[in-house]
């Protein structure tokens, strides 16, 4: 697995993805790992390179241009992505820096802002970086917090402002809900800050989504509500016909790869926050991944499936095919699982062993290296589809892969003491 992270994942983005002329980091490759002419940068995707050389560099010190990389992506972050004038990340700019597009700016967004400057500190111990990720938590808190709700609105207006959602708004349009995407990445970017900077509001905050997430977005059956009203009340179209669910799937289904991310998710939050003895976000967690096993799980050939649906007559899979960051997600929190009950008849460890083993045989790029957007045993024709864009990049295997890594050699201390 280790060689796999080195020769077929890292050596492959970096320092090929490092835009040594503009800034940042290159977003699209073709398949063959060769560089695309249109080369937009979302604020997503620089994060989360920014996040991955920081978190290398700790991993492979001897490799100088991880270091390099994470200082030259912060640069970029806090030169060109930063609105200077209103505060807060943008979400799109061009290949130069270049404010483009719909100006509005995400939650989302400056969540990853936030996660990529905090690790980059803890890697660098470089003030200015710890001082903007301050800079960015308040200004996201100050401007998108629920202090009636909870949480946070996802949609702002260039100066902050929360977007409530039109009247005029297409059914299909998230605009103006809020979501659990964003909210566990806010978990996720506060999980991160609070590790460098113990700030008692970035404390209240991260216990707040923990709870929020854990008690109000998971629903009874273990799986996230995708899309939510103001007041966190589930969007659902369960009630309607199957051609009206069918064409609101994108806000209303069940997804695996968030429901084993988010059980990890959230059981790393609990123990950054030192909460002893936590049976209920453990409980909470292990039902997330229970219920992925169980519903949307190939028993035949390993992985998850990206897309399910509770129909009046019964759940069935309504997408089979299989995305690769679920299947990362998935690798990491079957893993932590089996670490933490080794003896459940669930079997964690029998199936992330599957799971690699599916990942290296129809998502790994034995050839060209890097991962195929989908298992090829599902859609064959992904092999010769771009291996980056600004969606697609390396945060979530190399997350998944390190710790899988670090996880197995110290299950394999144990064993052995």
């Amino acid at each position: 697995m280790e060689h796999h992270l080195k020769t077929e994942v890292l050596d492959k983005w970096y320092p090929l993805s490092i835009d040594t002329v503009d800034g940042g980091f290159l977003s699209n490759f073709s398949y063959d790992f060769q560089p695309a002419e249109k080369q937009e940068k979302m604020i997503v995707t620089q994060s989360r390179h920014v996040w991955t050389n920081a978190k290398a560099s700790l991993k492979y010190p001897e490799t100088e241009y991880y270091k390099e990389g994470s200082k030259h992506g912060y640069e970029f972050l806090r030169n060109k992505m930063w609105d200077s004038e209103n505060g807060g990340f943008y979400w799109l700019v061009d290949k130069q820096g270049n404010h483009m597009g719909d100006p509005m700016k995400t939650a989302y967004g400056n969540a990853f802002g936030i996660f990529a400057l905090a690790a980059y500190y803890g890697a660098s111990a470089d003030t200015s970086a710890l001082e903007l990720a301050k800079k960015a938590f308040h200004w996201l808190d100050h401007h998108a917090h629920d202090a009636i709700n909870g949480g946070y609105y996802q949609h702002l207006n260039p100066d902050g402002t929360p977007i409530s959602r039109p009247a005029s708004a297409p059914s299909t349009s998230d605009l103006g809900y809020k979501d659990q995407n964003s909210s566990i990445h806010i978990l996720e970017a506060f999980t991160e800050l609070y590790q460098v900077w113990p700030d008692p509001l970035v404390r209240d905050r991260l216990e707040e989504m923990l709870i929020l997430i854990r008690d109000q977005i998971v629903n009874k059956k273990g799986y996230l509500a995708l899309f939510l009203y103001p007041d966190w009340r589930p969007v659902t179209f369960a009630d309607s016909t199957e051609e009206v669910i069918q064409a609101h799937h994108q806000l209303d289904h069940v997804s695996f790869g968030h429901d084993v991310e988010t059980g990890y998710l959230m059981i790393e939050a609990s123990k950054t926050l030192v909460w002893k003895n936590d049976s209920t976000t453990h409980k909470v967690a292990k039902k997330m991944i229970d219920h992925a096993l169980e519903n949307g799980w190939d028993k035949n050939a390993g992985g998850f499936y990206d897309e399910g649906y509770y129909f009046e007559d019964g759940f069935r899979i309504t997408h089979d095919t299989k995305n690769w960051w679920a299947q990362a997600e998935g690798m990491n929190a079957l893993l932590l699982m089996a670490e933490l009950y080794p003896d459940d008849t669930q079997d964690y460890y029998g199936k992330f062993v599957k799971l690699w083993k599916y990942t290296d045989t129809y998502l790994i790029d034995h050839e060209n290296g890097g991962w195929y957007s989908g298992g090829l045993d599902k859609q064959p024709e992904l092999k010769t589809v771009g291996k980056g864009n600004i969606w697609k990049g390396i945060y979530h295997h190399y997350r998944s892969l390190d710790h899988c890594i670090d996880r197995l050699r110290e299950m394999n201390a144990y064993s052995e003491q």
